[in-house]
């Protein structure tokens, strides 16, 4: 069992630093007498198996007369094997290495994303130094928010505890003195929640600044990821959106919700964004990008599809063909009014896509952690749209085309 747990964990490092990795599964009972060596070869050839592994497969099995053969002793073999048609084996971890240019570039590639910190952060001492300051301050604002809490749940049971006398005294007028009291009491009962309320901010902007540092100075190189594995992140991206709490009166900023960003507004790297790229067959669709940078003397964007492999789908788009995803989730019981209403044309991304579609809003979030139900257009369906399907605020914009008839 220790074994097959070991096998496993090997495997798994593999896949999440992104190498290549060969096995060599060898049966140690009766090794040699068990296999029709012929057949095995044959079977090679009708799968069109490159000839040089057949060849080392082929090495293996010469000459091999005994049941207990060593294991050292097929190593060498193969290795040995190996080196005569113009490949090297390293014997510790059995990952062929050949000479060839294509398999070069993987190598160089696997030893950058190595070297650069592909099984770990990039970001230096200093950076993680500036990281644990932070999350010490944010440990303190915590520790203080918990104090204004516990003196303010105090000060409610002093409310809570004249209320009751005031109705076991069973008088119609209240008296002065409980006049006096109570608003005494509700006095520094908003003034505890406003300064709980406002430690509750400042931690907050503690965890959005934590995470920008990180995003900006702990990054690490882009690999190309398993679908499954990108739409995780998608989703997760999501759902981490922060919530924006504002003071009472105070306005929602832009990209909040359904807020449009400045005109002004540049978008740093790495933001994600919906860009209108042209496919090769000329029809223009809108992606999940990631821009690159903003090329300020002809005021367009270099963006990246979130989909395709480093640099295979790089776009120059003008900046009215990047439109920036919201930063901030809307708060629904509070500023309604920065979500987009019901029937409204949007752009939504289609579940387990990385495209935006047209589509309307069927129904807007009824709580903080609930996400647009839409109609996404299509004409396979009688009425032209799909059934309801959910999709989160950072991931529904504004469609500026008109609704169709």
């Amino acid at each position: 069992m220790e074994q097959i747990f070991n096998y496993r964990i090997i495997i798994e490092k593999h896949f999440q630093q992104q190498k290549d990795l060969y096995q060599n599964l060898i049966d140690f009972k009766k090794p040699f007498n068990r296999v029709w060596h012929q057949g095995l070869l044959q079977v090679l050839n009708d799968f069109n198996i490159n000839q040089e592994l057949i060849q080392i497969v082929k090495a293996l099995y010469n000459n091999a007369k005994s049941s207990n053969t060593e294991l050292q002793d097929l190593t060498d073999k193969v290795v040995h094997s190996a080196s005569a048609f113009g490949m090297q084996i390293n014997p510790k971890m059995g990952r062929p290495k050949s000479s060839s240019g294509r398999d070069r570039h993987d190598r160089e590639g696997h030893s950058k994303r190595d070297s650069s910190g592909g099984g770990g952060s990039s970001m230096s001492s200093s950076g993680d130094l500036k990281i644990k300051e932070m999350v010490k301050e944010l440990h303190s604002l915590v520790h203080h928010v918990q104090d204004e809490r516990d003196r303010g749940n105090h000060n409610l049971i002093n409310i809570a505890k004249t209320h009751e006398r005031m109705q076991q005294e069973q008088k119609v007028v209240v008296s002065p003195y409980f006049k006096t009291k109570l608003k005494g009491l509700y006095t520094t009962a908003m003034q505890d929640a406003e300064t709980e309320s406002e430690l509750l901010r400042r931690a907050l902007d503690k965890i959005a600044e934590i995470k920008t540092f990180k995003e900006k100075h702990g990054e690490r190189p882009k690999t190309i990821m398993r679908r499954g594995v990108l739409m995780n992140l998608l989703q997760q991206n999501a759902s981490s959106l922060p919530l924006w709490i504002g003071k009472p009166g105070e306005r929602v900023p832009a990209l909040c919700g359904a807020t449009p960003a400045e005109s002004n507004y540049i978008g740093k790297p790495g933001d994600k964004v919906a860009a209108r790229v042209k496919s090769q067959d000329g029809e223009e669709n809108w992606i999940l990008a990631e821009i690159v940078q903003f090329l300020s003397g002809s005021n367009k964007y270099e963006v990246d599809d979130i989909d395709a492999e480093e640099g295979k789908e790089r776009h120059t788009l003008s900046k009215r063909k990047v439109v920036p995803l919201p930063k901030w989730k809307a708060n629904s019981e509070t500023d309604s009014d920065a979500l987009f209403e019901k029937d409204t044309l949007v752009l939504a991304l289609y579940p387990q896509t990385t495209c935006f579609y047209r589509a309307l809003i069927h129904a807007p979030p009824k709580k903080p952690s609930d996400e647009y139900s839409v109609l996404f257009e299509d004409n396979t369906y009688a009425d032209g749209y799909s059934p309801p399907l959910s999709v989160a605020q950072r991931y529904v914009i504004a469609c500026r085309e008109e609704k169709k008839k």
